[in-house]
């Protein structure tokens, strides 16, 4: 515990000093006063020693393949920019899911694991096109090449490779609250605010927290076209395959832990937050998360995948095979923009070029 002359004022963080007259302790800067037990016990939480997180799994997900079942399961590459996929013999790849370009076959699956689950697709090809085409309803400012029937032809449906993390948490967190108060007299304006340490803790736990195991595939992009509806998933087989591709996962399960333990650390921070209610202002001050039970396994969740190129830049439309939720970020023809400007007959600045650009086409 620290010296009653060395406390510092949890307001302003000005030194605070004892006021014989109040009996109590004072801050010469802000004014504030605190009862001398009161800031004892504060500073005694403020100095106990603080243990760091600990969120250790035991990922072993995915089994093994049994004799022959992976006998009828080919690997394909892409030279063009390296992706992996595979595929039942029935269904012959010629061109790369995530650049377009034109696959070898290099022979049969071997050393990967085998999928715990997959959930089927469940929307069609058309289906794809038609939220493509919605997605791109409007945009006067697009460039032609995206509504060209040749790249919306060319959506293809890919089993994107998924680690989902089970795992209970034990969280102890303190936070920083105030209330504030304020009214006048026929004098004075008055401003009083009441400065307080919440201390929750607890108990949470996550049932299949996904984390797509593709570099290919960005993870916003996929955390976007969440959530999957896994009460549709079943125990894999090669079946699901016929008629489309899956992609060979390149992040392990152990190199998803860290996007993992972030989602699940900002999720139980955020729930718990959320009760600490009845304030004007909440800070946390400390957390501490304790996993337990953390175990991964591997699944294949179906999605819908467009690639393009524009102006040497790559854009990605990607479909929830699921649900049919579609996300994707659009380019803008610069000249159609031009065009536009022009057509309103008046000048306009860099700045306000930009903006209106912005708001046009959001």
């Amino acid at each position: 515990m620290s010296n009653l002359l060395d406390y510092k004022c949890p307001c302003c963080g000005g030194k605070i000093e004892f006021d014989t007259s109040l009996q109590e302790m004072k801050c010469p800067y802000c004014d504030t006063t605190f009862d001398v037990e009161a800031l004892k016990e504060y500073d005694d939480v403020l100095n106990a020693p603080q243990e760091a997180d600990n969120m250790n799994w035991e990922t072993k997900p995915g089994g093994e393949w049994q004799e022959g079942e992976a006998d009828n399961i080919s690997v394909y590459v892409c030279n063009s920019c390296g992706g992996e996929i595979v595929g039942d013999d029935t269904t012959a790849a010629t061109a790369c899911p995530f650049c377009g370009n034109p696959v070898i076959m290099t022979g049969k699956l071997s050393g990967a694991l085998k999928p715990d689950y997959v959930i089927p697709f469940k929307l069609d090809k058309k289906a794809a096109k038609d939220g493509l085409l919605k997605h791109l309803q409007g945009k006067r400012l697009l460039p032609d090449v995206f509504k060209d029937r040749n790249h919306i032809d060319e959506i293809k449906g890919v089993y994107v490779p998924f680690w989902l993390f089970d795992a209970d948490v034990n969280a102890d967190i303190r936070y920083k609250a105030t209330k504030t108060r304020m009214w006048s007299d026929s004098k004075f304006n008055y401003h009083e605010t009441r400065f307080y340490s919440v201390h929750r803790a607890g108990n949470i736990g996550f049932n299949r927290v996904p984390v797509d195991g593709s570099s290919k595939m960005a993870d916003d992009l996929m955390q976007s076209i969440e959530p999957f509806d896994f009460s549709e998933a079943v125990d894999f087989q090669t079946a699901y395959l016929s008629g489309f591709f899956a992609d060979k996962y390149d992040v392990t399960a152990e190199e998803s832990i860290e996007n993992a333990n972030n989602r699940i650390k900002k999720s139980t921070e955020d729930a718990f937050a959320s009760t600490v209610t009845g304030f004007n202002s909440v800070t946390a001050e400390h957390s501490r998360l304790n996993l337990q039970n953390g175990n991964a396994k591997y699944a294949l969740y179906p999605v819908w995948i467009l690639n393009t190129t524009w102006e040497n830049q790559k854009f990605t439309f990607a479909m929830n095979g699921q649900t049919g939720k579609f996300v994707g970020d659009l380019p803008m023809d610069k000249n159609k923009f031009t065009k536009w400007l022009l057509g309103l007959g008046f000048g306009i600045s860099a700045a306000v070029f930009g903006l209106l650009a912005a708001f046009f086409y959001l």
